[in-house]
């Protein structure tokens, strides 16, 4: 039985080309996991994709990365799939590894899915330190606006608690001890 596996890593995005391409195959069940990363090797699809599968089946993915994204992952995946008898093929890349050449573009692809990860992981950083040199605020939005900061810093100079402040603005004693630190 040929058994197909889907993912996207963005919830806007859509598996539609994929799973159209696994039905054309002859995927008679096909396995997802939406908004999940690659890189993200316990996901609730893969799992029960890979428990279900039997000796003789075949998983089908579109494209190797639909898989995962880390070369150790993905060569675990393979060498588990190997000892349990079922094959592999990755539709655009040509990979099917019930051939020695369809296992040696594999391992081959794996390390490709890796170093793109790795790419991607590497401008995104850069990225976030160009911001954040843009002076940019880089995670979970702020609590309190620098004018309430500003307020707060007066207000307790003038004889206010940290508390009456942090209660006026309806944070936490410490989030504004932290923002007056800042």
């Amino acid at each position: 039985m040929k058994v197909g596996y889907v993912r996207v890593s963005d919830f806007d995005q859509t598996e539609d080309l994929q799973i159209d391409a696994l039905k054309a195959v002859g995927c008679t069940v096909i396995y997802g996991d939406h908004g999940v990363s690659g890189r993200v090797i316990k996901r609730k699809g893969l799992d029960e994709l890979l428990a279900s599968l039997n000796s003789g089946d075949t998983l089908v993915v579109w494209k190797i990365d639909r898989l995962g994204r880390s070369t150790v992952h993905l060569l675990l995946l393979l060498d588990e799939l190997r000892k349990r008898n079922v094959d592999f093929i990755a539709l655009t890349q040509g990979i099917d590894t019930t051939t020695a050449i369809g296992r040696m573009v594999y391992g081959q692809l794996a390390v490709f899915a890796e170093f793109e990860r790795e790419q991607i992981r590497e401008r995104t950083k850069a990225g976030m330190e160009a911001a954040r040199r843009r002076g940019v605020h880089i995670g979970r939005p702020l609590k309190l606006t620098r004018a309430q900061v500003e307020h707060s810093r007066d207000s307790i100079e003038s004889g206010e608690t940290i508390s009456s402040m942090a209660k006026l603005f309806g944070v936490a004693t410490a989030t504004l001890s932290r923002a007056l630190s800042k």
